[in-house]
């Protein structure tokens, strides 16, 4: 026996045949819509393949769209990467937020690779600067490793201040960065909290 508020398995039926009905005739109601015939057959198929191939690229691109970012600097060898979930490791991509001068007034959103992590040993040794015997340039090792030279002055001319640090890194931090000599990293901004760092990983 069925409950007062428990349909019937034959109430079910006929709702999910007079849905079906619906939904099949969507698309001849459309093609007629855009046609002016309700008879065009071939419109009718032409928008029926329409809809079975761009209703599954919307819902695939409403999914993974908004998780993808596009890297606009020169210094990653990626150019779009999304969110990977999982502990980070040494060399992953990461994607945080940068407050700094030379970035403009505003935050913005930069990925690097995390270079050295917690309980890792950095080091960072002073040598002349290459564009200025008056000032000094940060050379960066992680466990012995060189990461990369921090530069004196960006290349608007603007004087860069570059990290005095040496140990071993603190639990929850990370030195994050690239290879490119001119890239705009920890080298300068110092070390960054992992809560901050969302691990990623390449598309392109």
């Amino acid at each position: 026996m069925h409950s007062p508020c428990s349909p019937s398995a034959d109430a079910l039926r006929r709702q999910s045949a007079r849905l079906r009905n619906i939904l099949v005739a969507l698309p001849r109601a459309a093609a007629g819509a855009l046609a002016g015939d309700e008879n065009d057959k071939a419109t009718c198929r032409r928008l029926c393949l329409a809809l079975l191939v761009a209703c599954p690229a919307a819902l695939v691109a409403g999914i993974i769209m908004p998780r993808l970012a596009i890297v606009m600097s020169p210094s990653i060898e990626a150019w779009v990467v999304t969110e990977s979930p999982g502990k980070i490791a040494r060399g992953d991509y990461v994607r945080f937020t940068l407050r700094h001068p030379i970035a403009g007034p505003a935050p913005v959103q930069v990925t690097k690779h995390a270079l050295c992590l917690p309980g890792d040993r950095l080091e960072t040794r002073e040598h002349p600067s290459l564009l200025s015997r008056t000032e000094l340039d940060g050379w960066y090792f992680c466990n012995g490793e060189l990461l990369g030279v921090s530069m004196s002055r960006a290349h608007n001319g603007m004087r860069l201040d570059h990290l005095h640090w040496s140990g071993i890194v603190p639990p929850g931090m990370v030195y994050v960065g690239s290879r490119h000599p001119r890239g705009f990293d920890s080298r300068y901004f110092g070390l960054v909290p992992i809560t901050k760092l969302t691990r990623m990983e390449r598309v392109l």
